[in-house]
């Protein structure tokens, strides 16, 4: 027990210290782990729908998106420069708090994932996935034009302005200087997606080992036989898409406010099945796999660049750099699923260790 509070305490402490030794290195490797918290986010969100309930949704960037927008539409001068009876409530734009911003993000998001759950109660496998598929693909086109005939969101042009972060008067959009120690926009915002993704781990391990999650785990391995004991399959179908998507809402808000311009282009499919990828690729149901995932998927494509372009070079740039990168991704993913088909971190097999104390019992 000691020597695990040891070394809590130490990956405590190595993440506290990371951004700092990160940003004399350049900001763009803090930017990197900033975007990498935020994906670890979107796959525990994931998890929750895939991992747990079994449930197969392609369509997870829409509820990203919906975050996006929101703190878009609530921390940007557009409804305002857009409206005009929104402009005499708000002559200055709508400016709104983060404490507001996240739960609101976290219901819009929650209620578009159960409006995208009751239709598709009765679908599973692959007809659920096609179906969520095209769910994320409206959402995005309905963005990508809902600049006419009123002017919602900008249409492909997106949305601009949009306020950065402030918690108690500090400004996250700008430097910090304590004395000598400057801590730059980049590493402050990694401070405050940290302390997301603890909250979203906490969650999600609670859940994991609730009555809800349980009863997520009997769905996702016989629906018949959950149905059969008793537990309500819609109403936990219904939850798991709602408490998966807030997730994804919190982490699109985070996003908005990081990036300070949000467009339709940010949230196409292949956002959503690299999320996927990285909740197949760390290991199905278990958090620790989840987040590396979602770590070393988010952070490999930037690493590579570095490798992309000398390879580039000694082709003598007939082969395009971020296609390279790509195709050296992919090579990486498959190795990965040949050596370990159940993921890099898969969950401990409870039925085996199960079945291996209970002969050991007999004998």
């Amino acid at each position: 027990m000691k020597h695990t509070k040891i070394q809590w305490l130490l990956g405590a402490l190595v993440l506290l210290v990371l951004p700092l030794v990160l940003q004399y290195f350049g900001n763009a490797w803090v930017r990197i782990a900033d975007l990498a918290l935020l994906y670890v986010m979107l796959a525990l969100g994931l998890n929750i729908v895939v991992g747990y309930a079994g449930l197969l949704d392609l369509g997870y960037v829409a509820f990203y998106a919906v975050g996006a927008y929101l703190f878009g539409l609530m921390a940007s001068p557009h409804l305002a420069d857009n409206f005009a009876a929104f402009a005499a409530l708000f002559p200055q734009g709508l400016h709104t708090s983060l404490w507001l911003v996240i739960p609101l993000a976290a219901l819009l998001a929650a209620f578009f994932g159960v409006l995208l759950g009751a239709p598709t109660l009765k679908l599973r496998g692959d007809y659920l996935a096609i179906v969520t598929l095209g769910f994320g693909e409206i959402i995005r086109i309905f963005l990508n034009n809902l600049d006419h005939p009123v002017n919602l969101t900008n249409g492909p042009k997106g949305l601009g302005q949009i306020d950065s972060v402030k918690i108690f008067g500090l400004d996250l959009g700008r430097r910090l200087e304590l004395g000598s120690l400057e801590i730059s926009s980049v590493t402050l915002y990694y401070y405050l997606f940290l302390f997301l993704v603890v909250v979203s781990i906490v969650v999600s391990a609670r859940l994991q080992n609730s009555r809800i999650g349980r009863a997520w785990m009997a769905i996702r391995e016989d629906e018949i036989a959950a149905k059969a004991m008793g537990i309500n399959t819609r109403n936990m179908k219904l939850l798991a898409f709602g408490m998966g998507a807030s997730f994804g809402g919190v982490s699109g808000a985070m996003f908005a406010a990081f990036q300070g311009f949000v467009s339709p282009e940010s949230f196409s499919l292949t956002e959503s099945v690299m999320v996927v990828a990285m909740v197949v690729l760390g290991g199905i149901g278990h958090i620790p796999g989840v987040v590396l995932g979602a770590v070393l998927l988010a952070s490999l494509p930037e690493v590579l660049r570095y490798v992309a372009g000398p390879l580039q070079a000694m082709t003598d740039g007939r082969l395009d750099a971020a296609i390279l990168r790509q195709l050296l991704i992919a090579l990486a993913m498959i190795t990965i699923m040949l050596l370990r088909p159940r993921g890099l971190w898969p969950s401990p097999e409870h039925g085996k260790n199960l079945g291996t104390r209970l002969e050991h019992g007999r004998k």
